[in-house]
């Protein structure tokens, strides 16, 4: 499986988008889509090769995945800008203290000042003062008593940031989705490029015989030029397996941060395992509790209505204290005892109607964020939905695979015995071993299918990280 074909999964599932919030927008909406060419749970930020094969389990792989994909990283540092905004708004409400000193020097103007004396016979007031110097230290405080916009911005703000931590936690859930479906596909692509060599090796038996029956002139020639083009065609089918088997080690190497040239084996060889002890009902309703995304979407939705409660305080009045205290004079050997302090009250008159062009808005960005949080009910049970189909209609699949599978291998074996007896000719043969390789193909799709599915309801279900595992049962 490409890269691109691993694209295609990842953006069929509802997916948070790794990027920072920005408070002037809302929070980010955890269901949006990447783009392929965008999409960062394909990339990884790589280890250093070690040079000796690397054992890696599908724990070892998710483990591994979780520490160094793209994705991941992109969502944590996205998290981090949150954090620093919820810290600021928190910042507005605690105390501001702050050390101030000042050397001055000053020359003032009378006029400027409007000083004027009464008329003095023989005398006039200077223009100026004359130049004279000053010292003043002191230290002052800020402090908010009442300002209802202030602690509402505070829980919007300390709310996105729970959103954020939410998003975190899904982001983890669509790794290991990336991780668990790309090393599934290395383990289907293990076991085609196993089915190839084992057909190469009965062709070029085959071929033997065909050519000491021509040369005992118990067959004919043409059975010959069938039988190398039998095992010339199922070389081909083994290099184009090897390769394709590569690039699939190469792609979960790039999702779980594997050097390019790292050598790595799989250790876990995953079966058929029965889903058990779940129903499509019973797996939508633990969704709907588990997933980080859709809690990550009503922290959302609180943060705007706490914006909303936010800009309409902007019509309440605003109580602040401030002080300072320190010294004054000329110089610091005269210096006096110097304070101030002073309550003040704000109160809103005439704004133009920007208050209420603020509500609006936060109103706005409150109905999309519970629109968006209803959408994403709707993609969970969706998703569980859709997983569960797949997971039912492989399952069956996969029967009637492994039911061909063995009639095609009684089948080939028969037309092998006749053909050995003389009764048919090769072109019999061919054909058996032609529905032979179908039906192996048609297994391992169906198989690598069927999983596939069980990894998507995982990650439909919410903690994909431990329930997975054991879903599948890795071994």
């Amino acid at each position: 499986m490409s890269a691109l074909a691993l694209a295609g999964i990842l953006q069929a599932q509802s997916i948070p988008t790794p990027r920072p919030i920005n408070p002037a927008e809302g929070t980010t909406n955890p269901s949006a889509r990447i783009t392929q060419s965008q999409n960062p749970y394909l990339g990884s930020v790589p280890s250093k090769s070690t040079g000796a094969t690397l054992e890696l389990s599908l724990e070892g792989a998710i483990e591994r995945g979780l520490r160094y994909n793209l994705g991941l990283v992109e969502s944590a540092q996205g998290a981090a800008d949150v954090r620093a905004d919820r810290l600021r708004a928190l910042s507005a409400l605690l105390p501001q203290i702050e050390a101030r000193g000042r050397q001055g020097l000053d020359d003032i103007s009378f006029h400027e000042i409007g000083l004027k004396l009464p008329p003095i016979p023989g005398f006039s007031l200077p223009p100026t003062t004359g130049g004279f110097g000053y010292q003043d230290a002191r230290i002052a405080l800020r402090q908010s008593v009442f300002d209802a916009g202030l602690r509402e911005r505070y829980k919007a703000r300390r709310s996105d940031e729970q959103a954020s931590q939410l998003n975190i936690k899904d982001s983890r859930d669509v790794v290991v989705l990336a991780v668990g479906t790309a090393y599934l596909q290395v383990i289907a692509s293990t076991a085609r490029v196993d089915t190839a060599k084992a057909e190469l090796a009965s062709a070029t038996e085959l071929d033997q015989q065909t050519a000491n029956r021509v040369k005992s002139e118990v067959s004919p020639e043409i059975d010959s030029l069938r039988a190398q083009v039998e095992r010339q065609s199922a070389a081909q089918r083994v290099t184009n397996n090897v390769n394709a088997f590569e690039k699939d080690k190469l792609t979960l190497g790039r999702i779980i941060g594997l050097a390019v040239d790292q050598p790595f084996a799989l250790t876990d060889s995953l079966a058929y395992r029965p889903l058990t002890g779940l129903t499509s009902e019973s797996a939508t309703a633990e969704a709907l509790r588990s997933r980080s995304d859709l809690a990550s979407a009503e922290a959302s939705v609180h943060a705007a209505e706490a914006d909303v409660r936010a800009q309409t305080a902007q019509r309440l009045p605003v109580v602040s204290v401030s002080a300072d205290y320190g010294g004054a004079g000329a110089n610091l050997g005269n210096f006096n005892q110097v304070y101030s302090v002073s309550a003040n009250v704000a109160v809103p008159v005439y704004t133009g109607g920007r208050i209420r062009a603020d509500i609006e808005q936060a109103r706005a960005d409150l109905a999309r964020k519970r629109a968006e949080y209803e959408d994403i009910k709707g993609r969970i049970a969706y998703d569980v939905r859709v997983a569960w189909l797949d997971a039912t209609a492989s399952e069956s699949s996969l029967q009637v695979a492994e039911q061909n599978r063995v009639l095609a291998g009684r089948a080939l074996t028969q037309s092998e015995d006749r053909y050995a007896n003389g009764v048919t000719n090769y072109l019999e043969v061919v054909q058996a071993r032609e529905a032979v390789t179908a039906a192996a193909s048609n297994y391992i799709d169906s198989l690598y299918s069927y999983n596939v599915a069980i990894v998507s309801l995982a990650r439909a279900m919410g903690g994909a990280e431990t329930r997975i595992p054991q879903l599948l049962g890795a071994k």
